[in-house]
């Protein structure tokens, strides 16, 4: 699938080894490789692959990604695609970064942009349900689930229904282990 290049990329899978989507990291770094997928590499058992690829072909890995996952798993879910430099700035954009806690403070990567509507209604929908600090960034929401992911309702399926698009979340602490595997 993928052609060997200098650029290290990673591929943020959505819903790997939560909500029965179980999944070892050796089992799907073999089966990545056989795809033809370079220099495959897992960051963390939640679905962060690092591999070598075209950035200009993001779109095409991720579609490759998620065929693996649906074919060779049984797992039906997406892939957001990054460069090093494409994950550090979703880092820096995000103003909960050194004010929040960083195992608390996350980036959503989301499939698309939502408009502003379905970002204002996702913050009207909130209002009341939890103390979250929430801002849409560039290509991602920012949070800071201030009293816990595990205590928020701000969840998943809620952002989806209200963004119109499924994303995927990685702590601050989470990403800059993954920025430090890319080199």
């Amino acid at each position: 699938m993928a052609q060997a290049s200098n650029t290290r990329l990673v591929a943020l899978l959505g819903s790997i080894n939560t909500g029965g989507n179980r999944l070892t990291m050796d089992a799907l770094r073999a089966a990545l490789t056989r795809r033809g997928f370079a220099n495959v590499a897992t960051v963390t058992a939640s679905g962060n692959v690092l591999f070598d690829g075209d950035p200009g072909e993001s779109a095409a890995h991720a579609d490759g990604f998620a065929a693996c996952l649906s074919e060779d798993f049984g797992i039906e879910t997406f892939a957001i695609v990054l460069s090093a430099a494409q994950l550090e700035a979703s880092v820096a954009e995000n103003p909960f970064v050194g004010d929040g806690e960083d195992n608390l403070v996350h980036v959503h990567f989301l499939e698309a942009r939502p408009g502003p509507e379905a970002f204002d209604q996702l913050l009207s929908d909130h209002q009341g349900r939890g103390h979250e600090r929430i801002k849409l960034g560039t290509v991602a929401l920012h949070i800071d689930y201030v009293d816990g992911v595990g205590r928020s309702k701000l969840t998943g399926p809620f952002l989806a229904k209200r963004l119109g698009c499924r994303g995927t979340a990685r702590n601050i602490r989470s990403l800059r282990r993954i920025l430090e595997a890319m080199g």
